[in-house]
């Protein structure tokens, strides 16, 4: 006949097994369910890094989390909390590309004012090093290499900012564009030369 202490003991360790069971049930589709949302991740990742860092990062941290619950063995919150973290995964790309067609149209507005003023800068200010730099000596205070560069840094990066409005990289010829802006005003600095201000932006056509 079985003893009350021998029940028990039978009890707890069918009870053992049924729980051992289970957790090896849910850990296959815990790992699963991670995998999905790293790929999500993953995925989208390049873009919105660079446009939605924030949303990026809240997202890399619940899958964070995740992993953290599976490591634990906590294989039924994985499982609870994986569709709402792939949901928000497979939501960067689109925030993402929304945003960027903000930066990009936004880009688009700046370009004619750059494209028309950058050349003449660029002109006036090499023109003036090249003058300096014939003087058998340059005026006080003047920074003649740093000029020189300067100068020859932004020729060359107004060609690559040209070519890439060209093939439709609109960011990369704005920001490109900005670069030249900075290298004329480093180079216009260095030799004490006064640049002309910049005319109002025009307003924005409704």
């Amino acid at each position: 006949m079985m003893t009350r202490n021998s029940r028990t003991v039978r009890f707890l360790a069918v009870a053992a097994a049924l729980l051992l069971g289970a957790c090896a049930n849910q850990m296959e589709p815990a790992q699963k369910a991670i995998a999905g949302v790293e790929s999500a991740v993953n995925a989208a990742a390049p873009d919105a890094g660079k446009y939605v860092p924030d949303q990026l990062a809240a997202v890399q941290k619940k899958l964070a989390d995740l992993k953290t619950s599976f490591d634990n063995k906590d294989y039924a919150a994985v499982l609870a909390g994986a569709p709402g973290a792939l949901t928000d995964a497979q939501g960067l790309l689109g925030a993402a590309m929304l945003k960027k067609d903000e930066v990009v149209k936004a880009m688009s507005a700046q370009w004619p004012a750059l494209a028309a003023s950058l050349p003449g800068l660029v002109t006036s200010v090499t023109g003036k090093v090249n003058a300096l730099a014939k003087m058998k000596h340059a005026p006080a205070g003047v920074d003649m290499d740093a000029a020189k560069a300067a100068v020859a840094d932004a020729g060359s990066l107004w060609g690559k900012a040209q070519a890439a409005f060209a093939a439709n990289n609109i960011e990369e010829a704005v920001n490109t564009a900005n670069e030249v802006k900075a290298k004329v005003e480093a180079a216009a600095a260095a030799i004490k030369m006064k640049l002309p201000a910049a005319a109002p932006a025009a307003a924005a056509k409704k």
